[in-house]
């Protein structure tokens, strides 16, 4: 069975490396506020009434609340993804004797193995940032002077267990289908895609949409004095609503792309045509590649707009109104411009994972398209098509998020539903997304369809 692994991962090392960086930054974010956690309980209440603020433990526990859900977020979109690029490996292995449990045996031993290779390097980062983080608390007076990180090794324990635990239920939730179906059925599913999204996926979907909108009404209804709560609310919310979009993700990609289709094929016949079938008849491709790009914009954009929101409330009130200065202060906009960062990483990474992945797994049917008489030429204008089909969907679909997030926290600080805009912001935003969409398409487009088309395609190569 360890072969079996190692040689799962050795066939697909561009899917596997994605979960793995996706499982090295779960852990080093598990381990970083689990750190500062411990640091908290392990220092005297004296030393800790040393410092202004609301206490390392709120700070901890608010900003690592989104940080370590975006974590595992992306982690679960990166497992489900490159387990779904083995459903035919699996299903061989079905057709030969391999039964249900011996291969869900598999896929939990590849999660496994993952998680091992990449625990010590999770540790030692979540480790470092913490210690970076502690003291930038204490520079600007939000820690006391006294506080230590203990060398206690629970947080990097707690962090390997948590991270395991969410990767094998990802991994659980992934395998049940190609392990359900009789072995004839599994193989034949593999090489091709349901056309409707499952009925549960679908309930899952809607109860996300209703906690997501639950806590939209709970943010814009919070008082003038609880505005750090609004916000916080509203950028939990506006996760809960991408965990929707990414459930209900294939019926939305598929009706975005028929919208969007149309002007593509009017503006490039040939190359837009085709890049509208493909997306709109892999629906399931298009909402994994347009997940990441939600995330993107849809995190960001909350967070940017939020923040210009809180700063034009104070300007209006005069500085005079506490309760939305203290949003904008510069310790604040500092622990927010943190919390961007780290969130803006887990989301780039988890764009460009997927883009590479989802781009180089497709070798054998740009193979099989240049051998019925496609140029490598016509292949890459169609995937420069594809990917402006897909940074338009992305971005739409994120935009649709902070729009309602940012409108809840609008009308708890403002009064009103319509959230002022930083447009410079937004359009960066935007770029950035299409920056990384673009180019992680193309440069692996450009080496997908190369080598010998027939030999790809009779899968004498990967």
């Amino acid at each position: 069975m360890f072969s079996l692994v190692l040689g799962q991962l050795r066939r697909r090392p561009a899917a596997f490396a994605g979960t793995a960086v996706a499982l090295l930054l779960a852990i080093a974010a598990v381990t970083l506020f689990g750190s500062l956690f411990a640091a908290d309980l392990a220092t005297p209440a004296a030393v800790r009434k040393a410092a202004a603020g609301p206490g390392l433990m709120v700070i901890a526990g608010a900003f690592g609340e989104i940080a370590v859900l975006v974590a595992f977020f992306v982690v679960v979109n990166a497992l489900g993804f490159a387990l779904r690029q083995q459903h035919r490996e699996l299903a061989l292995l079905r057709t030969v004797a391999a039964t249900p449990r011996q291969t869900r045996r598999l896929v939990r031993g590849e999660v496994l193995v993952t998680v091992l290779l990449v625990t010590v390097p999770g540790w030692v980062l979540g480790a470092v940032a913490a210690r970076w983080f502690l003291a930038a608390l204490q520079r600007r007076g939000m820690a006391a002077p006294g506080v230590r990180v203990p060398g206690t090794p629970v947080p990097m324990l707690v962090a390997l267990g948590v991270v395991l635990l969410v990767g094998l239920a990802a991994s659980a939730v992934a395998a049940r289908r190609i392990s359900r179906i009789a072995p004839a059925a599994a193989l034949t599913a593999s090489s091709t895609e349901h056309a409707r999204t499952g009925v549960l996926r679908l309930i899952a979907g809607a109860g996300a949409l209703a906690g997501g909108v639950l806590l939209l009404r709970l943010s814009a209804t919070r008082p003038a004095d609880q505005v750090d709560k609004a916000g916080q609310a509203a950028l939990l919310a506006s996760l809960v609503l991408l965990v929707a979009v990414a459930l209900v993700g294939p019926f939305a990609a598929r009706v975005l792309a028929a919208v969007l289709g149309g002007p593509l094929r009017v503006l490039a016949p040939g190359a837009g045509w085709l890049a509208d079938a493909n997306l709109r008849g892999y629906a399931r491709r298009l909402s994994s590649a347009v997940g990441p790009v939600a995330l993107l914009v849809g995190l960001s954009g909350t967070m940017s707009i939020m923040t210009f929101t809180a700063g034009r409330a104070a300007a209006a009130a005069g500085g005079t109104a506490s309760s939305v200065s203290s949003v904008t202060s510069a310790t604040d906009i500092w622990l927010r411009q943190a919390e961007l960062g780290m969130l803006v990483c887990f989301a780039t990474v988890s764009v460009v994972n997927t883009l590479v992945a989802v781009t180089a797994d497709r070798r054998r049917e740009f193979a099989l398209l240049r051998l019925v008489g496609a140029t490598r030429p016509q292949l890459l204008r169609m995937l420069s098509a594809e990917a402006v089909l897909t940074t338009a969907v992305g971005v739409l679909l994120g935009a649709a998020v902070a729009g309602a997030a940012t409108s809840a926290f609008s009308a708890a600080v403002t009064g009103s539903a319509v959230p002022p805009l930083p447009v410079a912001t937004c359009g960066w935003i935007v770029a950035g997304a299409a920056a990384l969409v673009l180019p992680g398409i193309l440069v692996t487009g450009r080496w997908a369809v190369r080598g010998p088309a027939a030999e790809l395609v009779g899968g004498g190569r990967d």
